[in-house]
């Protein structure tokens, strides 16, 4: 994630030049979203975001950037720029008012085992036990956090009886309607078990529908419907779940979170270490094995190493795995 201070607001005296963001991104594979408080809820058409942000980095840069198009992720905008011959992604909030630094990718000569699947960091750190301890620390609508729990999902299908693996809500960075869907997810999981929580996250998240529908039960309720039926979900016992008893390990999920100094998702932690890990199933799960005191069957098992897109949807990312978390 990013600490408070990269945050700017467009037409601050403090950011990076221009030169630095644009060239920092002929590396980029994803971004960091970190703009807690700094999104109005005033949505604003992608063209306009896009114009004035480009309006703003000719303010900044050693030469011209032209506005290109934008294009709508679901939470933030991605707005290309020609800058120097380069066709360019930088990216800003709904509002027009923030924009996002980007981040390099990690070196697959530098990525871990031997495997390439799991990024260096924490596999020999994490304590062995007989049934690890798995946390997906996640915002309900964080297109990188949706990102990792497909990876996650057939992890979760293979070693379910093996290790205790959760997604734990962090909080709402992105509105109200976050925290909602939070509180969904929590009813889903007490009145129905975990597997039907995981049965209940792979349509939300295969659903562009009802991702770009933010939370709005005029829209949502088009689709969330279908998934209850398919599923088998009583709709009234979730909402009067969620207004009655989901706060309260909502309130506890959030505050074991920042107990831990977790605030961006996904954040993934094994055992209570944080594991830094590529979002594939494959490298999700040789992190997970790697905590067995003794590994089961199960891990020999191998599954794919291709990564799903970020946000909404089914399809494939086609590209590296990143470290891009809101």
């Amino acid at each position: 994630m990013v600490e408070e201070e990269t945050k700017q607001k467009l037409g601050g005296n403090n950011l990076w030049k221009i030169s630095s963001i644009l060239f920092a991104v002929l590396f980029v594979v994803a971004l960091i979203i970190s703009f807690k408080g700094g999104v109005t809820g005033n949505i604003i058409k992608g063209e306009v975001a896009g114009e004035k942000l480009t309006a703003y980095l000719n303010t900044i840069a050693d030469g011209t950037v032209t506005y290109i198009s934008a294009k709508d992720l679901g939470s933030i905008y991605e707005v290309t720029v020609k800058y120097q011959g380069q066709d360019i992604p930088v990216y800003c909030t709904k509002d027009g008012k923030y924009f996002v630094q980007s981040i390099k990718e990690i070196p697959a000569a530098t990525a871990g085992t031997a495997t390439g699947n799991v990024v260096a960091n924490t596999a020999a750190e994490v304590p062995k036990t007989d049934k690890p301890v798995v946390q997906a620390f996640i915002f309900s609508y964080c297109p990188y956090g949706l990102q990792f729990e497909k990876a996650l999902f057939p992890v979760y299908d293979l070693l379910k009886n093996k290790a205790d693996i959760n997604i734990v809500a962090i909080g709402a960075m992105h509105g109200e309607y976050e925290h909602v869907e939070s509180l969904r997810q929590i009813s889903v999981e007490q009145l129905y078990g975990r597997d039907k929580l995981f049965a209940y996250l792979k349509e939300f998240d295969a659903n562009s529908d009802l991702g770009a529908c933010r939370g709005e039960e005029s829209c949502s309720s088009k689709y969330l419907p279908a998934i209850y039926i398919k599923l088998g979900i009583d709709k009234a016992k979730v909402d009067a779940y969620m207004i009655k008893s989901a706060e309260s390990i909502y309130t506890q999920q959030t505050a074991l979170a920042s107990s831990l100094g977790i605030s961006g998702s996904p954040t993934f932690v094994i055992n209570g270490v944080e594991s830094q890990v590529s979002r594939t199933p494959e490298s999700i799960k040789q992190a997970v094995c790697a905590a067995f005191t003794t590994a089961p069957a199960e891990c020999s098992t191998t599954l794919s190493t291709g990564s799903a897109s970020a946000g909404f949807g089914g399809a494939s990312s086609g590209a590296a795995t990143t470290s891009a978390t809101c």
